[in-house]
């Protein structure tokens, strides 16, 4: 039987989490993998009342860990620059390490991968990127006979949950708040709603696909804040449903990266998944479009991950490790020069000739429209109308955007873009 011995970094819901598991799965563990995993310190600023790890060694400073005699750092304190901190020490000291953290993955991954490829050590994130799922091992073993022309998906379990919530009438702020009473949202719920946390995802996804750098620039970033239930009353009208994407995909010889949301249509892979469920689609060469899902939050789906890679580090004898392509960077196209069909919708004032005022507004910039319907108006003398456009380049989006908000008769406007099939 393989011996693997690991000191955990992170005393939270996530390493108490896999604390839990390893106790309470050794048997199982080691009974499917012939590897015997063994905590021999964990490094901890604080206790956690959940959770008492007995008679193993704490260290108060998380870098004493390293002192120790072990084979592989488990890195779960999350955050980027202590972080980077640590998983470098790490790897100067020619200890393996398994992380969960997309944040310095996505701010710092070119260095870690480099210096690892210097000193002969391996990191591996299975966790990092949708924990439920084994999407970084289906990438860089299962398709590496695969050329890759499309990763998209919905990454944050967040905000699926809201967003699925929001399709059955209900509204952003109390959702998000039953997210986090539920403990899907943090307190401060930035990160996922404003789709940073995908981004992250999807940015490592990219750098093993495609060789996009970590850091990448050029990528555009949306959140769902600014989503409404009525959109997705008329979204379903017109065969469509809203769902938080992460794309990168290859367009000629540069790579599309973006994370924002977008209307899909409803019979769709991804447009079935609700609540917290993470869900990828892989478009390969040989083997068609492929789909996978998995639980996009939970402490358990997290030690699932982290487990499987400590059973990997301690099963492979080879030096090879697992390298987020460090050489032949691929350029990420210009956001602007990519080119959308739209929704729109505009609540304007009950008048005679405002929609040939709005209509006027979208010839101006030479967007066409696809389909226009005014709504019944309310009781103020507000009229919703909704339209699709024609495609049109992304950098006169923001333009058109600001011309019909500074128009009179409008008191409101937003817009979704339509992910293409």
């Amino acid at each position: 039987m393989n011996k693997l011995k690991i000191g955990i970094c992170g005393w939270g819901n996530v390493a108490t989490g896999l604390y839990q598991t390893l106790v309470q799965n050794k048997i199982q563990i080691e009974s499917n993998t012939s590897t015997h995993i063994e905590i021999i310190v964990i490094g901890a600023r604080r206790d956690n009342p959940k959770c008492n790890p007995k008679d193993i060694t704490i260290e108060r400073n998380i870098f004493d860990v390293l002192n120790h005699d072990i084979d592989v750092l488990v890195e779960l304190i999350g955050g980027v620059e202590v972080a980077r901190e640590l998983i470098l020490k790490s790897i100067e000291k020619g200890i393996n390490v398994v992380t969960a953290n997309k944040a310095v993955l996505f701010h710092h991954g070119d260095e870690i991968f480099k210096e690892a490829s210097l000193n002969n050590v391996r990191v591996l994130f299975e966790s990092s990127v949708c924990a439920g799922t084994p999407i970084i091992k289906l990438l860089t073993e299962e398709l590496s006979a695969n050329r890759i022309t499309k990763i998209a998906g919905m990454l944050n379990g967040t905000s699926n949950f809201i967003l699925s919530n929001m399709e059955e009438g209900a509204d952003f702020k109390p959702t998000l708040e039953l997210a986090q009473k539920e403990g899907y949202a943090e307190p401060d719920p930035t990160f996922d709603i404003e789709g940073l946390d995908a981004a992250h995802k999807i940015g490592i996804l990219s750098s093993l696909a495609f060789g996009t750098a970590l850091p990448p620039d050029n990528f555009y970033i949306e959140g769902i804040s600014e989503i409404k239930n009525i959109d997705f009353k008329y979204a379903k009208e017109m065969g469509y449903t809203i769902k938080h994407l992460a794309v990168s995909k290859l367009n000629d010889s540069k790579i599309e990266l973006r994370a924002h949301p977008a209307l899909i249509k409803m019979d769709s892979y991804l447009a079935g998944l609700k609540s917290v469920r993470n869900g990828i689609e892989v478009e390969t060469d040989l083997l068609g479009t492929l789909h996978i899902a998995g639980s996009g939050a939970g402490q358990e789906s997290t030690a699932s991950g982290v487990i499987s890679d400590l059973v990997h580090l301690a099963n492979t004898n080879n030096n090879n490790f697992l390298e987020i392509n460090a050489a032949n960077k691929n350029e990420l196209i210009n956001f602007s020069s990519l080119s959308f069909q739209y929704y729109f919708y505009l609540e304007v004032e009950d008048i005679p000739g405002v929609m040939a005022t709005v209509t006027s507004k979208f010839s101006e910039k030479n967007v066409g429209i696809e389909s226009i319907v005014q709504k019944e108006g309310d009781k103020n003398n507000k009229v919703p109308i909704v339209l699709i456009t024609d495609l049109f380049v992304e950098k006169d989006h923001s333009d058109l955007l600001h011309t019909l908000k500074e128009l009179n008769s409008v008191t409101e406007v937003r817009s979704i873009r339509i992910e293409p099939r």
